[in-house]
């Protein structure tokens, strides 16, 4: 028995036949009056039958309504013209499903034509279009942040491959901004076409602290921005840990996450460290360009009491400037130091240095003068909220500068070469008692304070002196500096260094206030005031600074951190002072030269350079340079 398709093709057939009598073309199967879904139910090899070896004249896609049919045509791999392939065009169909945009209710069917050809009919059923989308959970990322990666599947069929491509950009969006432990806990969709995510974003349900015996469990916690009920983030989590590593008071500091018993969706967060002796004695000694051969002892606490508050106490004796011209006075030198510092005062935006100092040394401000100074000053540093790269200071003090003459008779023949007025001499030694007050204001965006290679360093300072024994004495002075680091090769860098101060106010200003350059903190290759002394100066410098060749081979850490350096200096003084006019000193200078530069923990950068002066060194310096030793960064 015939099933009716067969019994409503064969009139066709016999149609088709009488018909061509006449001259009438039809095909030998027509279809066009079929619906899709007509169509899709129809068995296939009624189709098939006399379709291989034939050429494909026309192709013809249905059931796309939102999907473009040339788009479709784009992925297949049979096109018009070619010999149809049943295999092919199985793989083809399999190639069109994966697009993911159409269900598995797919057929092709090949239309027989009077020529020997064949018309394709793909016949297609796309998934439901997607209409709107909700989002449940989402706290820390805003709704409209997450739907800039779901709005591109508007209007268009559910496609399985796009919608898990849009929850991989979400969840990376989460990443991207340190909320590492929120996922997208279920997504399904309504009749209507609409998505519906939700999100579990990884709130934290306890912070605990484990591994402290000595440090007081308060100063802990409020170095740690991480709260409970809060959602977790990684990078504020690294930004407790440094801060607490940064404390000094723990060798090791880590965290552990752990589901939380009371809530699956919550998390508990384990701070734990490993405390390290803070109290410790010293006794060194070593090599200055400043302080000469010296020996130190000190006795210090990083953590006294378990406030993570330090405390030191430092005692130093040193041989005098090394390489000195005859301007200063050999003399021992005798440093005495108690110092105090609360990093959480009043709130933690703020940190508070207070120290008593007592120094004994040869001016190398005033010639051929003994200086002492005994003061107690103190600095409050400000963080500020709305840009953690600025930094605010404040600096109050009093100080009390004696000078003493340490030799007469030469100051004498010096005053009697120039022409110059001994009774100026009383102006030089002037010292006196003062009130400092001092505002200043920073910038650091380096990207490690060790060999840094990117970013900049801006600071300005303003000092205010008071004259408590003489009023005008009262002077001001602005001092300034601009660093930019950039990146050269792998891991060697660039630097550009700008400095300049200048005197605000105060005509009877002591000179012993007066900015000097020359040495190893200002302009290498010349000797400590080689260039001169003077109320204003301005200098710059160009360095290059490049790991050793081999040295990171050898596995010793300390030794990663050395840097061979390359530079050039320049700078000026304006309104030099009695002691540049008594020294001949040339006021102004330009040198180049290299030199070794290592980081030492807890000290800083300690360098050594040779540099050559390429302008006139003046009568006292030296064509053939100078050695110079400075620890710490260059100053101003």
């Amino acid at each position: 028995m015939l099933s009716l398709f067969k019994i409503y093709r064969n009139l066709l057939i016999v149609l088709t036949v009488a018909l061509s009598v006449f001259g009438v073309q039809l095909s030998a199967v027509a279809v066009d009056d079929l619906t899709d879904k007509e169509l899709m139910e129809a068995p296939l090899e009624e189709f098939e039958e006399s379709s291989s070896n034939a050429y494909i004249n026309d192709i013809e896609i249905l059931g796309a309504n939102i999907i473009k049919p040339d788009y479709i045509l784009k992925k297949m791999t049979l096109k018009k013209g070619d010999l149809y392939d049943k295999d092919i065009m199985q793989q083809d169909l399999k190639t069109i499903y994966r697009l993911g945009y159409f269900t598995e209710r797919m057929k092709a069917i090949p239309v027989k034509n009077s020529n020997g050809t064949i018309s394709l009919k793909i016949i297609l059923e796309e998934n439901i279009p997607v209409t709107d989308f909700t989002i449940e959970g989402n706290t820390v990322v805003s709704t409209e942040e997450l739907m800039q990666y779901l709005l591109p599947l508007k209007g268009r069929p559910q496609n399985i491959s796009a919608i898990n491509s849009a929850m991989e950009k979400i969840n990376q969006c989460y990443y991207s901004k340190g909320y590492i432990l929120s996922k997208i806990d279920s997504i399904y969709d309504d009749p209507d076409g609409t998505l519906n995510l939700s999100i579990t974003e990884g709130k934290i349900n306890k912070v605990l602290i484990t591994g402290n015996e000595k440090t007081k469990e308060y100063v802990i916690e409020r170095n740690i921005m991480t709260e409970p009920g809060t959602v977790y983030n990684e990078n504020i989590v690294k930004q407790d840990l440094v801060r607490l590593y940064s404390t000094q008071a723990f060798k090791d500091v880590d965290r552990t996450i752990e589901v939380s018993e009371d809530d699956p969706d919550k998390f508990d967060i384990t701070i734990e460290l490993k405390e390290q002796r803070t109290a410790s004695v010293s006794v060194g000694g070593g090599l200055d360009s400043a302080t000469g051969a010296f020996g130190s002892v000190g006795i210090s606490d990083n953590n006294f009491r378990g406030m993570n508050q330090r405390v030191s106490l430092t005692g130093l004796i040193g041989s005098g400037i090394l390489m000195s011209d005859s301007s200063i006075k050999s003399h021992m030198n005798y440093h005495a130091e108690l110092s105090f510092f609360e990093p959480h005062f009043l709130n933690a935006d703020n940190s508070l240095m207070s120290k008593i100092y007592y120094r004994d040394l040869g001016s190398y401000h005033i010639p051929l003068a003994i200086e002492r100074r005994i003061g107690v000053e103190s600095t409050v540093a400000h963080r500020l909220k709305f840009n953690p790269r600025l930094s605010t200071t404040l600096t109050t003090g009093i100080e009390h500068i004696h000078l003493s003459e340490g030799d007469s008779n030469s100051i004498s023949k010096l005053y009697k070469q120039h022409g110059l007025n001994i009774a100026d001499r009383a102006n030089q030694l002037d010292g006196g008692l003062f009130l400092r007050i001092a505002p200043g204001i920073a910038y650091d965006s380096r990207d490690t304070l060790v060999n840094p290679r990117h970013g900049a360093l801006v600071s300005a300072r303003y000092e205010e002196a008071f004259g408590l024994d003489g009023f005008g004495k009262t002077n001001g002075r602005l001092t300034g500096m601009a660093k930019k680091y950039i990146p050269v090769a792998k891991k060697s860098s660039l630097t550009f260094t700008g400095r300049g101060g200048l005197k605000v106010h105060g005509s009877e200003m002591p000179e012993i206030m007066a900015y000097r350059l020359g040495g190893p903190y200002t302009i290498r290759g010349y000797r400590v005031n080689g260039v001169g002394t003077g109320t204003s100066f301005i200098m710059g410098s160009a360095e290059l600074a490049t790991p050793i060749p081999f040295v990171d081979r050898l596995k010793i850490n300390f030794l990663h951190n050395l840097r061979l350096t390359f530079w050039v200096d320049a700078g000026k003084v304006f309104n030099p002072t009695i002691s540049s006019t008594l020294y001949d000193r040339p006021i102004h200078a330009i040198t180049a030269g290299m030199g070794l530069k290592i980081n030492i923990p807890g000290v800083g950068p300690l360098s050594i350079d040779y540099g050559f002066p390429i302008t006139n060194p003046g009568p006292n310096g030296s064509e053939h340079g100078y050695f110079t030793f400075g620890v710490g960064d260059m100053m101003y």
